[in-house]
């Protein structure tokens, strides 16, 4: 549902202890500099069964006190993003936390959530890049009592995975349990060191706002179904190899459901551009983190991901998707980023070629490019401060089109996909009958 969100007060949280000289600037690493100039947003929504419900002002107090501790471990939070896209000046200048009303009840609005509707319980643009903050707080309050936390971290310092550390941290410091007090570790640019771009790659591209992001739910019946499909699909012609998951290790949620909504999408759009035959990229953000050898904590703080690229998919108009090799394919790439790749990234000129080859073929049109991302089994309902874990937590929309995030339900293997596409084929995708057939639950 639409919804109406009123500012009521705005401060600047500042860490509780101020942040060592030595520990001034914070470099950042070539990953750092590869990554878009965007936030990373999420929202935790929180309700009250119990009979003694605490005043928001206390919840407020309780938050704010937290937040200013926790800064004192992620200090570059709490600091101001050069532009010159070098470094962090960790200066304790503080964060800003806002408080919000909410027009509704939190019941209203979780029975049909709009995700664009989202972007109100965040306190700043999500594709401002001329904004120096580091991370924002929104505490948003509604009619019946209930409150959200709106939370978004510069996509130049921190990737998902950061960003939720970061915030099960806050959660642990706020409900005093020092055992899941997890210390971040900055060591991102001493291992991608930075690099000075001679050539224009741009790591703005693909954001744009000629796009809408639409939330479907696939519950684990549903899931598993396609899963159990695609299992004894034949991969016939894939590298002139024949290859069947049914001798390999089955399709996972992410990996069934990802083949799924990508064929969905190319069987909306390959005849739309006028031509016999279209090519396909298929992007998969993957955890660099457990593929270093020895493996790097989950606690390392930073952008520490990668996309495999899956490409070129080629196909004819009328010609149907093969979901098998469309699977196996993938999985060949991701398997691809291994501690050798990461050796060659850390060199960093070859993979920037890359970048720079793939990013002029979608400028010219040539290829369409289709983005995953998956935050499932990631501890995004780890996070109580006190008041017991989230009822819900949702994923505000980015703005770059041709993308899905995948988050996972907070019960039975469910994964909810927010998936952003230009309207004109969001049109035409929200009313295909297979994927339709599929969809548990679909919000506006």
């Amino acid at each position: 549902m639409k919804i109406e969100v009123e500012v009521i007060s705005k401060e600047i949280i500042k860490p509780s202890s101020p942040t060592p000289d030595h520990l001034r600037y914070l470099q950042l690493s070539f990953l750092d500099q590869l990554a878009p100039p965007v936030y990373n947003p999420f929202v935790l929504f929180y309700e009250f069964n119990g009979e003694t419900q605490p005043k928001i002002t206390e919840i407020s107090s309780h938050l704010k006190k937290s937040l200013a501790d926790v800064l004192t471990l992620f200090y570059p939070l709490a600091g101001r993003v050069f532009k010159q896209n070098h470094f962090v000046d960790c200066n304790d200048e503080g964060v800003p936390y806002v408080e919000a009303q909410v027009k509704c009840s939190l019941s209203d609005f979780l029975n049909n959530p709009i995700p664009d509707e989202l972007k109100k319980f965040i306190p700043l643009e999500l594709d401002d890049i001329a904004n120096e903050l580091a991370l924002g707080v929104q505490l948003n309050i509604f009619e019946c009592g209930g409150f959200a936390i709106g939370q978004c971290i510069s996509h130049k310092i921190a990737d998902g995975l950061s960003h939720f550390m970061f915030s099960k941290t806050w959660a642990a410091t706020a409900l005093g349990d020092e055992p899941r007090i997890e210390l971040p570790e900055f060591v991102s640019a001493a291992l991608f060191p930075p690099k000075e771009f001679n050539i224009g790659y741009d790591a703005g591209i693909g954001i744009t706002k000629n796009r809408v992001t639409k939330r479907f739910v696939f519950d684990s019946s549903k899931i598993e179904s396609l899963k159990t499909k695609y299992k004894g699909k034949d991969s016939s012609g894939f590298n002139s190899r024949v290859l069947s998951l049914e001798n390999e290790k089955g399709p996972s949620r992410v990996e069934a459901l990802s083949a799924f909504i990508w064929s969905r999408f190319v069987a909306t759009t390959k005849d739309d551009a006028g031509h016999d035959e279209k090519h396909y990229i298929v992007l998969h953000s993957v955890n660099l983190r457990p593929r270093f050898d020895p493996p790097l904590p989950q606690h390392c703080f930073g952008n520490f991901y990668r996309g495999a690229m899956t490409a070129p998919f080629l196909l004819s108009s009328g010609e149907e998707c093969n979901y098998g090799a469309v699977i196996m394919k993938v999985r060949d790439e991701i398997n691809k980023i291994n501690n050798d790749y990461i050796k060659r990234l850390q060199q960093g000129n070859e993979h920037l070629s890359v970048l720079q080859e793939s990013s002029d073929n979608v400028i010219r049109g040539e290829v369409d490019t289709f983005s995953f991302s998956s935050f499932c089994r990631f501890p995004v309902y780890d996070n109580d401060f006190g008041w017991g874990r989230p009822v819900w937590v949702s994923s505000p929309p980015l703005t770059f089109k041709n993308l899905v995030v995948f988050m996972d339900t907070k019960e039975a293997d469910g994964i909810e996909a927010y998936i952003s596409l230009e309207e004109e084929v969001m049109a035409k995708f929200e009313c295909d009958t297979e994927f339709l057939a599929c969809v548990s639950l679909s919000g506006c």
